[in-house]
């Protein structure tokens, strides 16, 4: 790696699987310090020894990010204080995806789903963001989705949370960017880590776009780093597709 990021502070939220994992790794190998961040310990615990063999550092900082104002105020302080000053980057990756139909959808997982994807996200952002501008700037990238522009027949609620995400990105962008602090957002494709040999129910998503195939957790991981990284000065406001083509190309299926 090249160190794009070498001391820079980093706050991952989600950091313990999947997408925010590959982040967290990717933004270690390129010399930042990065507070690996979710619900499980021994998840986390996993995480960190891993980046930290690789010669990189990490440290966990267990948040249950429910949607209430203290747990993100309270996470951004306590990442604050591991990494020894203000947070450099956000990203805020955190979220729940729960599958049932709109008739399926009840009122206690429509309230929970908006609390870890958007009010979560929303706290947290507004507990970072005053800092890093004070501090002379940062960066602050959320997680979209390609549902969110789009549409399928399952996941309304989920789709629409992220739509949310990726309109407060622009909002964002317009308040905070002004005063040093870039926020731009990355909509990621079919991503799904499968077992070798065996197919993905969600590579029928794929079928026909021009990747063919579904995505990496490695390859978003390396947007968010171009994102963070000075290299993306320029870059405001932006919701970066990274799906194979699946949104910008029509899709040919045989």
């Amino acid at each position: 790696m090249s160190g794009r990021l070498a001391g820079r502070r980093a706050l991952v939220t989600g950091a313990t699987s999947n997408i925010g994992r590959a982040v967290a790794e990717a933004f270690a190998a390129e010399g930042a310090h990065v507070v690996v961040s979710g619900r499980s310990a021994e998840r986390g615990a996993e995480v960190v020894e891993g980046i930290r063999a690789r010669g990189g550092r990490a440290d966990f900082v267990r948040a249950d990010l429910d949607g209430g104002a203290d747990a993100s105020r309270g996470l951004a302080a306590e990442a604050a204080s591991v990494l020894g000053g203000t947070i450099d980057v956000l990203v805020n990756s955190a979220g729940v995806y729960p599958a049932p139909t709109t008739p399926d959808t009840d009122e206690k997982t429509f309230d929970e789903v908006y609390a870890v994807n958007v009010k979560a996200p929303f706290f947290l952002t507004a507990a970072v963001a005053p800092a890093m501008a004070e501090a002379g700037g940062g960066a602050i990238i959320n997680l979209g989705s390609w549902i969110a522009r789009l549409a399928v027949p399952m996941g309304a609620l989920y789709s629409s949370t992220k739509g949310a995400l990726e309109t407060l990105t622009r909002a964002w962008a317009a308040e905070f960017g002004p005063y040093g602090v870039r926020v731009n957002a990355i909509s990621p494709g079919v991503v799904q880590e499968s077992r070798p040999g065996e197919p993905h129910p969600a590579e029928i998503m794929v079928k026909g776009t021009p990747a063919g195939r579904m995505g990496r957790p490695e390859e978003i991981a390396g947007a968010a780093v171009f994102l963070a990284s000075g290299e993306a000065s320029y870059v405001q406001g932006a919701v970066l597709d990274v799906d194979g083509g699946r949104t910008g190309v029509a899709v040919v299926s045989a």
